[in-house]
């Protein structure tokens, strides 16, 4: 490379060279203008004459370069000029070959593209000739990048390519400094975290954000804001105001619209530029013989060109500031480079069309007609020739659009027209919205276009007039048509659907119907078979599957809160297996939990021991009980289906079943009968100990069971049943209070409720206006009473009183699930129900007994006890057996009555029969029955749990529930003189049990550490005594609901060891803040009243015998 030193820098230099330039440049001109005085110009000429011009500029063009490469001279780096600097100037002179004028043009841009070609003129009668591109000199895009990469090399010291770029472009060597390496320190790994902690907000400010903030460091401040309240420093909701602002107002400078299409004067083009543009039309106007000049449009520098062609890549129809060249037009453009280096710019682009449009035409449509002889219609006519025919397409549909509106005027921008028609020349005919796009007054023409009616005052007005008429006319009646078309449509087809499921259910109603009756049939036929056999299926082996399903109605066990667990209270069933013929399968409603079946395993395996009296003698007789839990369960957790119905539906657990009874004789317990009881026994083809499910809800009703007791002779409340009508509750009430004046509470009963849930009361006596009236009538007419002409004054009175004061005075039980009067009512009228007097005592005894019709005839009394009351006085909670109230013989009488009444209807199985006793006016002890409930209850199922605990039985007639002797220890017995007769042992044992315990606070307390509880306070059972406590768990998982049985040699012992169990329990799983529901305190209230009233009683018996 030359060292500066060997040229001399003189600026003159330079200046004489760009005066040779002009010279040339003149001289081609003058040559050009000489020879084309009206004659024809040689092309050869032409282009020897620009060849040597190209030479000469090409050395003049070197030799500048030349100069200013071996000068010293500072660039700006961040791309702007110098301060007096401009960008590049290159002029343009466009010639006319025929008129010999000239139009001058300044083209300005910041950068002029080097690979323009330069092109050879056209004549309009002469065919083209061979174009060959000529490459310009000077300096490359790439060049450009790395002189500048070498000059930010040159101004770096410690950049690495300063000291090759020094000695490369100015010879100067600079001293090699070697750096000190720094000894290098073993990897050793890193533990723990490498970036310093950032602060973050205290918690004390993230729990209480009233505190004030904390001071923000100067390094907080340094990670930005952003880094600021994503970390909490800065509040999300802080208003935050920067200073200085980042945005900088400042006025626009508005130019000249005067100004903005004028084009320079030649003289103010300096010496130091040059150019020449020629141009050739090949078509010329009519009627002129000049060329149209459009003015030229300053050029924007090279950024804005690239913004230009890329929005120009994108669509054609949004630019309107250049025009385009057209296709005839062909230019030389020779820039010059300027006596300065360009400054550090990254690479340009390349454009995306190499036809810049310099020019906006347009036009003007007055009234729908294009001015076609205008002199703005014929430039843009002769600029876009070569697409003339896709152009005039898109005018006719404008002019077609604008008359249709009558739109005065419109101007078109002839650009946009032409991309349009571009797009949509193959495409699908333009829109309006696209054709508005062309019109550069487009916000006049849509408000005039959006004036209603306007299309109406066009040419054809009055056609398109008529024809939209028509045409909505046409569409309103067709609407019209169609839509009754549709209604009548829709309305078949629901017709058609409506009757197509009719059909259907109706053909599965019957195939249900007969199903049901097939297994009813079958069902009928093994009872048959079971009544023939059952002398030798009850002394021989056999399996017995217990169903505890409660078959409800189904609004009574929606109404019933934890359905499963309430079907689980008879867990008790599994102690059949006392019986060694007997062995068990037990369906279990709910799942059962590890500690459940520990605990039944334990309790079934102490039969041996009970029996020796040793505890050493437990077995295991987990082969004579399953526990088989239905698969469905988890299938219907909350669609309250009794046991039977989810058995029926748990193909796994029948197929189970199945297996374990194959070949053996077996039978079916349910609980409240149910017809999909019918079901599983089809599907396992054995007998159920059961009376048809339908006959069954009939007499377990309460006016079902009046039936009974009525053709049983047997004592029952004054009452009356069937009652479903208003006037009739109004009339019967009426009538039974005239007839037994002395009788103060009566009692109303729903027909399908159960458990006491379905009982109201009113004390009609209290509020009678005309009680003491109706006593002095009774008391007149003495005997007489009874009859109707006699109570007929009376009656009148107490049913128009009778109306109000249900209303007024009448209270369902129940709260809950019959919170008003009126909401009873009509649960009553809806169901039916019965009327019943309330017993005339203060001190009334209710019983339970438990009878088994065999299917034989036989009848047998499984247990009768007293019941004990605890969440309400007219709801069995529990039940002391045996029973101490009356007279066997008068209890027996009576459930052998019952019994013979329910065999001769057809009635087998289990069932129960609830009574009252007290002692009327007359002292005399009356015994009512009350109820009937066909199924196998909690009552029986926790007495067998007693009878396998202590091994006793109960001698029905009467009523004592005995056990064997305990078995003396031989180790510990010691010969004793006979000093006379010695006591025998107590084999009387008494009971209390139910399987209604509930405390909420039993869910915190699991079985084990329970159990751990009750040893601790004693509460356990002596296997050798055959006393104590025994429980049954009934909720494996919530754990609230508990089973609890009471064994002792005498009632009072049993009783107070149950009310000292419950208060044991209740003070050890509550505390004073959580008491916890509980049935526990109404419990033992009621047996305090038990214990005060047996104490009593026994008192009056010693006084007798005294």
């Amino acid at each position: 490379m030359p060292v500066m030193t060997e040229i001399e820098t003189r600026p003159e230099d330079v200046g004489h060279i760009l005066v040779k330039v002009q010279d040339d440049l003149r001289q081609l001109r003058e040559r050009l203008l000489a020879q084309g005085d009206g004659q024809s110009i040689n092309v050869s000429d032409v282009e020897a004459a620009l060849a040597n011009t190209e030479k000469g500029l090409q050395r003049r063009t070197e030799e500048v370069v030349h100069h200013l490469d071996n000068r010293i001279q500072t660039f700006s780096l961040n791309g702007e000029y110098g301060q007096g600097m401009e960008p590049y100037t290159g002029i343009e002179s466009t010639w006319d070959l025929k008129t010999n004028n000239r139009a001058d043009h300044i083209n300005r841009s910041g950068y002029l593209s080097r690979d323009t070609m330069v092109r050879k003129p056209m004549m309009s009668s002469a065919m083209l000739a061979t174009k060959q591109p000529v490459q310009l000199q000077g300096l490359t895009p790439g060049q450009q990048m790395k002189q500048q990469r070498n000059l930010r090399a040159m101004f770096n010291p410690h950049n690495q390519q300063n000291r090759n770029v020094m000695q490369d472009n100015f010879g100067v060597q600079l001293p090699l400094i070697h750096s000190k390496k720094e000894s290098k320190v073993p990897n050793k790994p890193v533990l723990g975290s490498t970036v310093e902690p950032l602060t973050v907000l205290p918690k004390a400010n993230r729990v209480d954000a009233q505190l004030a903030p904390p001071p923000i460091s100067e390094e907080d401040t340094q990670k930005g804001i952003m880094s600021l309240m994503e970390r909490g420093l800065i509040p999300p909701a802080a208003q935050l105001t920067l200073d200085p602002s980042p945005v900088r107002q400042k006025s626009a400078h508005l130019h000249d619209p005067q100004k903005k299409n004028k084009s320079p004067a030649v003289s103010d083009i300096t010496g130091l530029y040059a150019g020449v543009k020629l141009d050739v039309i090949a078509k010329e106007l009519e009627n002129s013989d000049a060329i149209v000049k459009v003015p030229g449009q300053p050029r924007a520098d090279s950024s804005e060109l690239r913004k230009y062609y890329n929005h120009s890549r994108i669509t054609s129809a949004t630019s309107t500031n250049y025009a385009k060249t057209p296709v005839s037009m062909k230019t030389y453009e020779m820039p010059l480079q300027p006596m300065r280096l360009p400054p550090l710019q990254p690479p340009p682009t390349t454009p995306a069309s190499g036809e810049l449009k310099l020019m906006s035409h347009r036009f003007a449509i007055q009234h729908g007609r294009v001015r076609d002889n205008q002199p703005e219609f014929l430039a843009f006519k002769q600029h876009y020739c070569l697409s003339w025919g896709s152009i005039v397409t898109t005018i006719r549909q404008l002019e077609k659009m604008l008359s249709a509106y009558s739109v005065p005027i419109a101007f078109i921008n002839g650009d946009r027209l032409a991309d349009l028609s571009v797009e949509f020349e193959l495409e699908r005919p333009p829109f309006i919205e696209d054709l508005l796009t062309v019109i550069v007054n487009r916000e006049d023409i849509e408000s005039i276009i959006a004036k209603p009616g306007r299309k109406f005052l066009g040419q054809n007005g009055p056609v398109v007039a008529a024809t939209c008429i028509q045409a909505s006319w046409r569409r309103y009646v067709d609407r019209k048509q169609y839509l009754e078309y549709r209604r009548l449509k829709w309305a078949a087809g629901v017709i058609a659907i409506s009757w197509i499921m009719h059909i259907k259910m109706a053909k599965v109603r019957k195939q249900l119907r007969q199903t049901r009756l097939d297994e009813l049939e079958r069902f009928k036929e093994r009872a048959k078979k079971l009544a023939v056999n059952w002398d030798r299926i009850s002394y021989n082996r056999r399996v017995i599957i217990h169903i505890p399903s409660l078959g409800l109605s189904q609004n009574i066990r929606d109404s019933i809160h934890d359905f499963g667990i309430r079907q689980n209270t008879q867990m008790g069933r599994l102690c059949d297996i006392h019986d060694p013929n007997v062995d068990v399968i037990f369906v279990s409603p709910v799942p059962l939990s590890d500690e459940s079946y520990q605990y039944y395993s334990k309790l079934l395996g102490l039969k041996a021991a009970i029996g020796s009296g040793k505890v050493e003698d437990q077995e295991d007789v987990s082969d004579r009980y399953k526990i088989i839990i239905p698969e469905a369960i988890k299938s219907f957790p909350t669609h309250r289906m009794c046991l039977s119905t989810i058995l029926k539906y748990s193909p796994i657990a029948l197929q189970r079943i199945k297996r374990l009874i194959v070949g053996r004789e077996a039978l079916i317990v349910t609980g409240v009968p149910h017809k999909d009881d019918l079901s599983v026994a089809d599907a396992l083809d054995i007998p159920i100990l059961a009376p048809e499910p339908d006959i069954a809800h009939l007499y377990s009703t309460k006016s079902g069971c009046k039936r009974i007791f009525a053709s049983a002779n047997v004592d029952m409340p004054h009452g009356e049943y069937d009652i479903y009508s208003l006037a009739q509750l109004h009339e019967c009430l009426a009538q039974l209070v005239t007839e037994n004046l002395n009788v103060k509470r009566w009692l109303f009963k729903l027909d399908d409720e159960f458990d006491g849930r379905g009982i109201a009361t009113c004390d009609v006596t209290q509020f009678l206006e005309c009680y003491k009236w109706a006593l002095k009538e009774s008391k007149r007419y003495g005997e007489k009473w009874s009859k109707k002409w006699a109570q007929e004054a009376a009656y009148i009175k107490i049913l128009a009183e009778v109306p109000e004061i249900l209303i007024t005075y009448a209270q369902p039980v129940n709260k809950k699930i019959y919170p008003t009067w009126s909401k009873y009512l009509e649960a009553f009228l809806s169901q039916g129900g019965v009327i019943e007097a309330c017993p005339p005592s203060e001190s009334i005894t209710t019983l339970s007994a438990d009878l088994l019709i065999e299917p034989s005839g036989n009848v047998r009394i499984l247990t009768v006890g007293d019941q004990i009351h605890a969440e309400s006085p007219l709801s069995c909670w529990g039940m002391s057996i045996p029973q101490s109230s009356i007279e066997p013989s008068i209890i027996n009488s009576a459930c052998f009555n019952i019994a013979e009444a329910c065999r001769s209807r057809g009635i087998v199985g289990y069932m129960t029969v609830d009574f009252v006793t007290f002692i009327n006016d007359k002292v005399e002890q009356k015994l009512w029955a009350l109820d009937i409930s066909l199924s196998y209850s909690d009552t029986l199922s926790i007495f067998q749990l007693l009878r396998y605990t202590t091994g006793g039985k109960l001698d029905t007639e009467n009523h004592i529930f005995n056990i064997k002797p305990p078995i003396p220890d031989e180790k510990k017995v010691k010969p004793k003189r006979k000093t006379g007769s010695e006591e025998p042992p107590n084999t009387c044992r008494y009971a209390v049990m139910s399987t209604r315990l509930l405390h909420t606070n039993l869910a915190v307390v699991h079985y084990s550490v329970f159990f751990q509880m009750c040893r601790a306070h004693g509460i356990g059972f002596d296997i050798k005594e055959k006393q104590g406590t025994a429980f049954t768990l009934i909720d494996s998982f919530s754990r609230e609901r508990l089973g609890m049985i009471t064994i002792g040699d005498n009632l009072q012992g049993a009783l107070a060891m149950f009310a000292r169990n419950l208060s044991v329990i209740h003070q050890e799983i509550s505390a004073p803040n959580m008491q916890g529901d509980t049935n526990f305190k109404g419990a033992i209230e009621d047996i305090e009243g038990i214990l005060g009233t047996t104490i009593q009683n026994a008192e009056d018996q010693l006084t007798k015998e005294t």
